[in-house]
């Protein structure tokens, strides 16, 4: 893996660190690409149960880098159809992040903007330190927005608002995005790293395959019907009643003791 992102895997949990403090860690070729080989593998790794995203240095992910749009390098390729291609098969690092079949976290410090937002938005949580501020941004650089941060706050907090904060790019604190739901928890930054590990190792320690599962029912209630969800939960809920983690977990029930889970 490049410079520009980091990675650390320990008991369960890995940590995967936007590597450009010096511009906010606003994105790069390199930093996107990195992604692209560590996410997939990530959601391959049995031995990872939860991926956390967060940025070096004083902020999380200022988005796109604005010194490259202005000179005109910020998308590969020269015409229209070549640069589309080249940024959405880039944004395929969102999908990843709201899809793969682990859980992902945001571990936000100060800025995320922009694109930097939507990374953080198309995570399973974010856990957001007093410091943190997010912002669309894209109007203020005459752009419309990418990596999906539109569908994903339109699904968080609705339409209305949603357009408001794209139209008007007015930035919100960490307390303003905790009332409108943009992310869960608000701690100190001081306890920022502390919080969100502990949390994840928390739901790395869990019954792997029901959150799985749990996380492709919340995905496909967010564009299907209540029949498609009914359906959906049945064959999932079902299937967790054959693992080996459902059975530890009822006997440990009549057990009175704490369920020691295995992903099997």
């Amino acid at each position: 893996m490049g410079e520009d992102v980091l990675e650390v895997i320990k008991d369960g949990v890995a940590v995967l660190t936007l590597n450009r403090p010096d511009r906010l860690n606003a994105m790069s070729g390199p930093m996107l690409d990195a992604m692209l080989e560590a996410l997939p593998r990530l959601a391959e790794d049995p031995e990872v149960g939860v991926v956390v995203l967060t940025g070096a240095g004083r902020g999380f992910c200022a988005g796109g880098d604005v010194k490259a749009m202005a000179e005109g390098r910020e998308f590969g390729g020269t015409t229209l159809e070549e640069k589309a291609q080249a940024l959405r098969s880039r944004m395929e690092v969102s999908r990843w992040l709201h899809e793969m079949p682990k859980v992902t976290i945001a571990m936000v410090r100060g800025a995320a903007a922009g694109a930097g937002l939507s990374l953080a938005l198309a995570c399973d949580l974010r856990v957001a330190g007093d410091s943190a501020r997010f912002a669309t941004a894209f109007a203020r650089v005459g752009y419309s927005g990418d990596f999906g941060g539109s569908w994903y706050l339109t699904q968080l907090i609705g339409s209305a608002k949603a357009r408001e904060l794209y139209y008007t790019a007015d930035i919100v604190d960490a307390q303003q995005a905790l009332a409108l739901g943009i992310v869960n928890r608000v701690v100190p930054d001081a306890r920022l790293e502390e919080e969100t590990m502990a949390l994840a190792a928390r739901l790395s320690r869990g019954p792997r395959i029901a959150l799985r599962y749990m996380k492709r029912n919340f995905n496909a209630a967010e564009s299907g019907t209540l029949k498609d969800s009914l359906d959906l939960e049945a064959w999932h809920h079902t299937r967790c009643g054959m693992t080996e983690d459902h059975r530890e977990a009822a006997k440990a029930f009549v057990e009175k003791r704490e369920p020691i889970f295995k992903g099997r």
